[in-house]
């Protein structure tokens, strides 16, 4: 999660699926998983079970009087139509990012940005909410946003990915760890695409993951509102976190055309979208329209957010 700063010109448009309907809190739970052919960023794993979530997103929707008051940031329209989801030519096969196949949705709204942390914290006052980091203690850090004096107290790391160090009292409140604030920052966490010379997205510059030249003056994620938005308005759509969507995983899909498909019925990891600032062609090319990767549901880490959506919009009180 990020927070605010300015926006820039709007860039091409790049239609996506409504699979991140009604996510209401799927964020910021626990751990890290060895990283899948073409490089995961290692950044999913598996660690206890979810506990009335649902519940506490219902009341904080009730407190806010429909979700746009207190400071809600607005959702936007995004009508009904036929989009082509996925690729026939996959750069990670693995993922299930083919075939292409034609896909009907109904209109629906969604989050002109990413849940920032200010958002958050409203959240969390209005309904008591503890995240996975804050119950299980600890969180999944990238080590290049550590100093050695924090790195010298920790002693192992994900095998598959070693750049994802669990750092003790990281949270969403705490990013780097108990002596870290997302508060009073000079610079916020990110990256930023460059397409005809202008940044358009957050992802990787440099070597990953040993050098982030950081062009754009940013070192993680970045405020939600950076960069231009894309044809309907939606900001960060791709790189920055990735974000959560309620559909199950699953890497077969069928050629026929679909109305309003919502995935398969079960599942043990949950489909993430966008990529983050993580991710680099070398070696997680995952902020493409048709990419996409998975986490179980109790996963957390520093590149991993949301944001809602819903089929009709939330009416005021």
């Amino acid at each position: 999660m990020a927070a605010p700063a300015a926006a820039r010109a709007p860039p091409p448009r790049c239609r996506l699926p409504p699979l991140l309907l009604l996510l209401l809190l799927l964020l910021l739970l626990a751990a890290a998983r060895a990283a899948a052919p073409g490089g995961d960023c290692g950044c999913s794993a598996s660690r206890g079970g979810g506990d009335g979530r649902e519940a506490a997103a219902w009341r904080y929707s009730a407190a806010l009087g429909g979700g746009r008051s207190a400071g809600r940031r607005p959702m936007v329209a995004i009508p009904g139509g036929v989009f082509t989801m996925g690729t026939d030519e996959p750069e990670i096969q693995p993922d299930g990012e083919w075939p292409a196949r034609r896909v009907h949705i109904n209109s629906f709204y969604m989050d002109q940005y990413e849940v920032s942390n200010e958002e958050f914290e409203r959240f969390v006052n209005a309904t008591g909410y503890v995240t996975e980091a804050e119950k299980f203690g600890d969180s999944f850090v990238f080590e290049g946003m550590l100093s050695e004096e924090v790195k010298a107290d920790i002693h192992q790391a994900v095998a598959a990915a070693p750049w994802w160090l669990p750092v003790k009292g990281a949270n969403w409140k705490h990013p780097e760890g108990p002596d870290s604030s997302v508060s009073n920052r000079l610079f916020p966490w990110g990256n930023k695409l460059q397409p005809k010379g202008q940044h358009y997205a957050n992802i990787w510059q440099g070597v990953f993951p040993t050098n982030n030249t950081a062009e754009d003056g940013y070192k993680g994620t970045a405020p939600v509102t950076a960069f231009p938005p894309n044809g309907y308005g939606l900001y960060n759509i791709v790189g920055n976190a990735w974000e959560w969507t309620s559909d199950w995983w699953a890497v077969h899909h069928s050629t026929d055309e679909v109305h309003n498909p919502k995935g398969p019925s079960s599942g043990t990891d949950r489909v993430k979208k966008g990529g983050s600032y993580m991710c680099h062609k070398s070696y997680c090319y995952r902020y493409r329209c048709a990419a996409r990767s998975q986490n179980t549901p109790d996963s957390s880490a520093s590149n991993l957010g949301f944001r809602c959506a819903a089929d009709t919009l939330p009416e005021l009180p």
